[in-house]
C-alpha cells in the first residue's frame, strides 16, 4: 500500500495535503476509539462507570506519551538517515524504539496491576467508584503496550510513504472496538469488563497491522535483527536516550493532559462527588478530538521538516512550517466555533438528561 510520495522534492502543499488527509483521517478514528467508550460506557452501564473510567485515563495517557515519544525519536532520527541514505541505520532505530519502549511498558504495567486498588485510590477513586475502575484497570492496563505500539508505529509507516495504511490502522480497529462495545456492554452484559475489553482487542488488531508491515523485507522500514554483544546495547542505550530527548516534548504534553485530568477527578469528586467526575469525563473524552487533529498536523509535518533538514534544504523545512503552524490556527478557530455552539448535543451523546 505504498504511496508515491517523495519527501526531498514533491512541493510542500501537495506533500503536506497528501500527508495530512489520511492522517486527520485516522486520527479520527483514533479519537472514536476513545469517545465510543464513553458513549457505550455511560449509556449502557451508567455515569458511575463513566467516572470510573476517567480515574484510570491518567494511565492511559501516560502510555500513549510513552508511545509517541519514542515515535517521534525515532522518526526524527530515522529520517534524518534515510535523507543521508543510510537505510540499515534507520531501520536499526525503528527496530530499538519498538522494542525497549514495548518491553519498558509491558513491565511498567504489569507492576502496576499487581496494586491497582491502591493506584485506583491514589488516582482519586472513591469508594463507590473503587470496585468499576478497578475492574477496568485488570482488563485495559495489561493491553496499553499494544496502544503505546500502535501509536509509535504510526509515524513509522508514515515515514515509509504508507499513509493511507497509518489510517487504515486506526480506523479498522476503531470499527471493531464499536462492534465488541456493542456486542459486550448490551448484547452479553459484560459490564466494565465488556468495555475495556473491547477496547483492548481493539488496540491488539491496530498494533498487529503495524507489526505485519513493519515486517516486510520489501519496505524500506521494517524491523531488522541487532546484535545482542556488549557493544551493541550500549550503542542501543545511547540511541534510546537520543529518541527520548528528541520525543520528550510529545510525553510532556500528553503528561500534562494526564495531569489536568488527575487533578480534575481529585477536585470533582471532592466538591461534586461521583456526578461530577462523571460530568468532567464528558469534557475528557470530547478533548482527544481536539488534540488529535493537532496532533495529525505535527505528525504529517514532522517526516518533511526531518527528512528536509537533514538534507539541508531550509526552504523547505520553512515552507512546511509555516503551512502546519496556519494550519493549527484554523483549526482552533473552527472548534472553539462548534463546542460553542453545539455544547448541549455534544453532553447529550454521553448520558441522559437524567
Amino acid at each position: 500500500m505504498k504511496d508515491s510520495i517523495d519527501f526531498g522534492s514533491m512541493e510542500i502543499p501537495k506533500l503536506f495535503r497528501k500527508l495530512l488527509i489520511p492522517t486527520v483521517l485516522g486520527m479520527v478514528f483514533s479519537a472514536v476509539f476513545v469517545i465510543t467508550d464513553g458513549i457505550f460506557v455511560g449509556q449502557g452501564i451508567g455515569s458511575d462507570a463513566l467516572a470510573a473510567v476517567n480515574i484510570t485515563a491518567p494511565l492511559f495517557l501516560i502510555s500513549t506519551g510513552i508511545g509517541l515519544m519514542f515515535g517521534v525519536g525515532a522518526s526524527v532520527v530515522a529520517s534524518i538517515h534515510l535523507s543521508q541514505g543510510k537505510l540499515k541505520t534507520a531501520r536499526i532505530n525503528v527496530t530499538q524504539a519498538v522494542v525497549i519502549s514495548s518491553l519498558f511498558l509491558a513491565v511498567l504495567w504489569g507492576v502496576v496491576c499487581l496494586f491497582a486498588p491502591q493506584v485506583a485510590v491514589w488516582l482519586g477513586s472513591s469508594e463507590r467508584l473503587l470496585p468499576l475502575a478497578v475492574e477496568y484497570m485488570y482488563w485495559f492496563l495489561p493491553f496499553l503496550v499494544f496502544s503505546a505500539l500502535l501509536s509509535s508505529g504510526m509515524f513509522f509507516v508514515r515515514l515509509d510513504g504508507s499513509p493511507n495504511y497509518a489510517m487504515l490502522c486506526n480506523a479498522i480497529p476503531a470499527v471493531v472496538n464499536i462492534l465488541l462495545d456493542y456486542v459486550f456492554i448490551f448484547i452479553l452484559k459484560w459490564g466494565m469488563m465488556g468495555a475495556a475489553l473491547a477496547t483492548s482487542l481493539g488496540y491488539i488488531l491496530g498494533a498487529g497491522m503495524i507489526v505485519v508491515y513493519l515486517s516486510r523485507r520489501r519496505n524500506v522500514i521494517h524491523f531488522c535483527r541487532v546484535k545482542l554483544s556488549k557493544k551493541s546495547m550500549r550503542l542501543t542505550w545511547r540511541n534510546v536516550k537520543y529518541m527520548c530527548h528528541l520525543g520528550v516534548s510529545t510525553f510532556l504534553c500528553e503528561a500534562a493532559i494526564a495531569c489536568m485530568m488527575f487533578a480534575g477527578n481529585y477536585v470533582f469528586i471532592h466538591y461534586l462527588g461521583e456526578d461530577g467526575v462523571a460530568a468532567f469525563s464528558i469534557a475528557c473524552y470530547f478533548f482527544p478530538i481536539i488534540f488529535m487533529v493537532y496532533n495529525a498536523i505535527g505528525q504529517s509535518a514532522q517526516p518533511i521538516l526531518s527528512y528536509n533538514f537533514g538534507a539541508g534544504d531550509t526552504m523547505r523545512v520553512r515552507s512546511a512550517f509555516r503551512l502546519a503552524l496556519g494550519t493549527a490556527v484554523t483549526c482552533g478557530l473552527v472548534f472553539f466555533a462548534l463546542t460553542a455552539l453545539f455544547n448541549h448535543q455534544i453532553v447529550a451523546m454521553f448520558i441522559d438528561r437524567s
